[in-house]
């Protein structure tokens, strides 16, 4: 039985005084009276079965109250998702959902010492959600790192059942993922939601299976903390900055590549990666608006073609002071090439090892992730790129023509 205070009882003793029992078929009682008028202190909360759940309502009229009270001045936004619950519960949200959620085991293959065979072993496991059905194949996103290097991979399903799946495209720098498997072995799919609608303070849910497969489809509740957040993080590909969701629901090793939902049941994030160093809380998940894109071209084509120039580098700061003979004393900034592609658009551009590129199109270029998010981000296949680089001392300026590479 709910809890009430004094001047609940206080309120149930007057309503019982002069109110006749007519009214409410037979009257109210001391604790059902209490109840009601805890409900009327709560009625901005939106959904009726919170009522029904902690407030343990026996009179119809009790009930039609807490009803109109807590629809008033709300319309309700339908489920898009085909794991919208039934009775609009966040058990029943929760619940269909998870049946989309899955394990993704990262296989890989280890040479013996003893013969020339090798031997699989598990390397890690993590999360993933399936997503879509075409024809005879269900498809699953994830986080890259999940799958990286592996040679099989295994599926852990809803119902205990294990499969097989296979890569259609995978992307180090985005951490994302795309997997196929037999259609008739996804039982359900969630839908993706619209993350830019996405405010501070929202509730969200992330489904996953932190630390092994022994808790799968673990849910932890939490709130958007922020949006676009930029995160620098650094992958096989390469630096770069990760635009994210950041949410104060529990994200552990494991919960890579499982879904952040919202209210509606809906993928509105792919969480990725946590903040440890003894900090709660920070959780992250890439948004559904900046993984759709890229996870469409891994079906389209199963690649993600991005501008190439053909270079690798390395940061003005890393680079010793002997080789950076020349540079003006105030260059704070740039990345210097350490190898060219010889036929690449760098080199047929007549670009140089120990160029130090420190603009692009007239934007200044700090450091390597600069150069990449600008590649990435503000110029397409096939546009002239304007490169100043300081060569021997000099300020030198060259035009490439850029050409697409799958990542």
């Amino acid at each position: 039985m709910t809890d009430f205070n004094e001047n609940d009882q206080i309120r149930a003793e007057v309503y019982k005084k002069d109110r006749k029992p007519s009214r409410l078929r037979g009257g109210i009682s001391t604790v059902t009276a209490g109840i009601v008028g805890s409900l009327l202190t709560l009625a901005i909360v939106p959904q009726t079965d919170f009522f029904k759940d902690v407030y343990p309502i026996t009179s119809p009229e009790a009930v039609e109250i807490a009803q109109n009270t807590a629809t008033a001045g709300n319309s309700t936004i339908p489920i898009q998702t085909s794991a919208k619950a039934s009775s609009g519960s966040i058990a029943d949200m929760v619940e269909n959902s998870s049946k989309a959620i899955v394990g993704v085991v990262n296989i890989k293959q280890r040479n013996n010492n003893f013969s020339n065979q090798g031997q699989n072993v598990e390397s890690g496991s993590g999360s993933g959600v399936i997503f879509k059905k075409a024809g005879d194949s269900a498809y699953i996103v994830t986080n890259n790192h999940v799958i990286e290097g592996a040679s099989d991979i295994e599926i852990s399903l809803y119902n205990g059942e294990k499969t097989s799946a296979q890569v259609v495209g995978a992307d180090a720098l985005t951490d994302l993922a795309v997997l196929k498997m037999d259609a008739d072995k996804a039982s359900s799919i969630i839908e993706f939601g619209d993350s830019s609608s996405l405010r501070p303070g929202e509730q969200v849910w992330a489904i996953g299976n932190p630390l092994g497969l022994e808790l799968s489809r673990t849910v932890t509740q939490g709130i958007v903390s922020a949006v676009d957040r930029s995160i620098a993080v650094t992958t096989s590909a390469g630096e770069w900055d990760l635009n994210v969701i950041q949410t104060d629901a529990a994200i552990n090793p494991g919960n890579s590549g499982g879904a952040l939902i919202n209210a509606n049941g809906e993928v509105i994030g792919i969480n990725s990666l946590k903040i440890a160093n003894g900090a709660e809380g920070l959780g992250f998940a890439i948004p559904s608006n900046d993984l759709l894109p890229i996870v469409n071209e891994m079906i389209e084509t199963g690649q993600v073609s991005r501008p190439y120039i053909g270079i690798s580098m390395a940061d003005l700061a890393e680079i010793p002071p002997v080789h950076l003979q020349g540079v003006p004393a105030d260059v704070k900034g740039g990345t210097m090439i350490t190898y060219i592609d010889p036929d690449s658009p760098a080199a047929k551009a007549g670009l140089k090892v120990k160029d130090l590129i420190v603009s692009l199109n007239n934007t200044d270029i700090g450091n390597s992730s600069d150069l990449r998010k600008y590649l990435y981000t503000k110029v397409k296949d096939g546009e002239n790129l304007k490169v100043e680089v300081y060569r021997d001392g000099e300020l030198v300026t060259l035009t490439l023509t850029l050409k697409s590479k799958s990542a």
